[in-house]
């Protein structure tokens, strides 16, 4: 399989790179590798969609972007990724390693991960976020809930803090995958699901977590509310900092209290309870 590379001049980089990542992750982009510079983003030659690159590249008018685009044999993506991929610490609590670094036995929670292609590595501020909003939340024997697992971190997290279910979605097949496998790498019990909304079980969650971004969330908001107990905790996240006003009008509407907001980098996780 042959794969095209886009590689992304971007003045400024920040925080336009990872806005960019987020919305060209909308199609089949399989992998981004980012620099001083920008980005460069690989997506297979049979997706290629060069006019939704143009749309989104136009809508984001603060911003100057231009491109170059090449044909690519097929990429080793494990070994990229082993190449480009540190440890993440957060806090003292929270050590996101892959089986190739050294363990950090004195930290609370350790997470093994196979960095394959699926996102939510822990790098991403929405996804070190929501790490820090569960670490603060007590899961103790509760259900849980993870819309856009990618990885499975946060699942993984909310099964060794000692959530009692534990459930994940996502709508990619590598993420898919690469959940189970991870899992199983941290020997937990979670059960993960290949799909969307649709597929959320006919049971009601202490907590729900959604890591996705802004049109999904607000989309798929009273699928979450629906899932929720009486009571329920909902995290919000893959949301730039100028989200949060358009995602809180949405969820009032479904009877949530808005509780807390968390920024990092101009990126933005909100913590909502349904009444």
């Amino acid at each position: 399989m042959n794969y095209v590379e886009y590689s992304f001049i971007i003045n400024p980089p920040s925080p336009w790179t990872e806005i960019l990542m987020a919305k060209l992750s909308l199609i089949e982009f399989e992998s981004f590798d980012e620099n001083e510079i920008g980005v460069k983003g690989y997506i297979l030659k049979d997706f290629d969609d060069e006019d939704f690159v143009k749309e989104q590249i136009s809508q984001l008018e603060q911003v100057q972007i231009s491109y170059e685009k090449t044909d690519v044999e097929q990429v080793n993506w494990n070994l990229e990724w082993e190449k480009h991929f540190n440890p993440i610490q957060i806090g003292n609590e929270c050590y996101i390693r892959a089986t190739f670094h050294e363990p950090k036995p004195e930290v609370d929670y350790e997470i093994i991960i196979q960095p394959k292609m699926s996102f939510g590595t822990g790098h991403h501020e929405t996804t070190h976020l929501m790490v820090q909003f569960l670490l603060e939340e007590d899961v103790t024997g509760k259900s849980v809930l993870d819309m856009g697992t990618g990885t499975g971190i946060l699942a993984i997290l909310a099964k060794l803090k000692g959530a009692d279910l534990v459930e994940g979605i996502d709508i990619d097949e590598w993420s898919y995958e690469n959940a189970i496998e991870n899992a199983e790498k941290n020997k937990v019990d979670a059960t993960f699901y290949k799909g969307g909304a649709e597929r959320i079980p006919d049971r009601k969650y202490d907590i729900v977590l959604a890591n996705i971004n802004k049109n999904i969330l607000i989309e798929d908001i009273p699928f979450y509310v629906n899932a929720l107990k009486k009571n329920g905790i909902l995290f919000l996240s893959g949301l730039y900092n100028f989200d949060g006003d358009d995602i809180k009008k949405e969820a009032f509407k479904y009877g949530l209290e808005f509780i807390q907001l968390k920024e990092r980098n101009e990126w933005i996780s909100l913590k909502f309870m349904l009444k």
